[in-house]
This record gives C-alpha cells, structure tokens and sequence, in this order.
C-alpha cells in the first residue's frame, strides 16, 4: 500500500519549468567590446593549442549572469555554449595585452550592463519588440544559402539586433536597396538574415575573405562543413 498523503500532491507542469528556465537564460541587454579582449578555446583533435577569437559584445540574462559573445556558425553564441569537439571548446577569456585569462565577464562590464538594464526597463509584451542595436565591429560576413538549387551569397554584416524574447539577429544590406552610403542604422536597405535566408552561417573576416579569393583550401573546408551540416 502507499503511504497517505497529508495533502494533495502538487502537479508539477515539466514544459512551465522548462519555460521558466530558458526565460532565465534570456538574453536582455548587450555591450559591446571594444578593448580588444578575446575568447580562448581548443580543438579536440589538437588540445594542447589555444585559439583566440575576439568577441563581439557582452551579453546580461534575465538571471543576471552575464557572458561574452561570439559570432559563432549560425548565431551570435554565448561562448560557455561552446561545446563541440569538432569546432572548439571553450577555455576562458583573454586579455591580450597582459595575458590575463579569466573565466567570468569583468567587473565593468558587470557595472555597465547592471546599470544599463535598470535604466532602460521595458514592460513585457508578447509581441516581437527591437530592444538594441548594436553594430558589427570584427568584420564579421554571413554566408547566406536560400536553397540547395540556388547560390549562396556571401554577406558583410552590417550590425546586430536583440528582441526582447533574448534572439538576436544579424543584420545584412540588400545593396539593391541602398539610396545613400555610409549605411547607417535604420536604413531601409538593412533586414535580418533569417527573415530572408533559409541558413546564415557567420566567419571571421579573415576566413571571409579567403572565400573571397577562392582560396582551394578554404573553399573544400566549406564544402565539408555544409554537407556535414
């Protein structure tokens, strides 16, 4: 027999916590990084060799942690994400003019997105709201592929937009629309990546520019990759 309860038992609802909790990892302020610090990580296949990647901005969750972010294949990525043996694992944060490495966001940076998020507190609401805007300072390029039967387009990305549902988008210039350079933002000319491309995959401006200059060895690398993919 069972033991009797006292009380009813509470009816715990798995997909309400689930929600509550990606609702905590919920990205809702951005900083961008503009001295130069670095994301360190290895490969799987060769753990003793370190690689820095610059970061792109800092980003605050709802939770309060706050963590850099990185231009990583198909999004901007929190760079605790990344995981994977075959592109990298992530090792810490470096400081490259001291050769400090460290494993949580600095203290300023901590400072600047608390202050910044209790002074800009938006009301929640269920519809899609631009919350920032913050421009691309790496170079970053999206290759963009619409279909298999089509080619793909290499893009420079103009900037970033973060929603208040925590997505943060890339932005991209239709050059067929441009009226008036320097783009700036709110140009007409600007629009998210994946609201007009099935797959948007981001590199560094030096991989980008390789693909530019169809550089054999990089090209067959991205050939494997999206056939992997």
């Amino acid at each position: 027999m069972g033991i009797p309860m006292s009380r009813p038992a509470q009816v715990i609802d798995l997909d309400t916590m689930r929600k509550r909790q990606r609702a905590k990892k919920r990205l809702v302020r951005l900083s961008p990084e503009l001295d130069g610090l670095e994301m360190l990580y290895h490969l799987a296949s060769d753990p003793e060799t370190l690689y820095g990647m610059p970061l792109l901005a800092w980003g605050m969750r709802e939770d309060g942690e706050v963590v850099g972010l990185v231009p990583w294949m198909e999004a901007l990525t929190p760079c605790h994400q990344l995981d994977d043996p075959q592109f990298g694992h992530f090792i810490g944060y470096r400081d490259p003019e001291t050769d400090e490495v460290f494993h949580s966001a600095p203290d300023h940076k901590v400072f600047e997105l608390e202050h910044a998020a209790a002074y800009f507190d938006y009301e929640e609401t269920l519809e899609s709201t631009l919350i920032q805007q913050l421009p691309d300072t790496l170079g970053t390029h999206a290759l963009c592929m619409d279909s298999e039967d089509e080619p793909w387009q290499l893009k420079q990305v103009f900037g970033w937009r973060l929603y208040n549902n925590g997505e943060i988008e890339a932005l991209l210039v239709d050059e067929e629309l441009v009226e008036s350079t320097p783009v700036v933002a709110g140009d007409p000319c600007l629009y998210p990546g994946h609201s007009r491309h099935q797959v948007v995959y981001f590199f560094q401006r030096v991989i980008a520019n390789r693909i530019k200059q169809e550089d054999t060895a990089t090209l067959e690398a991205l050939a494997l990759m999206i056939s992997n993919d």
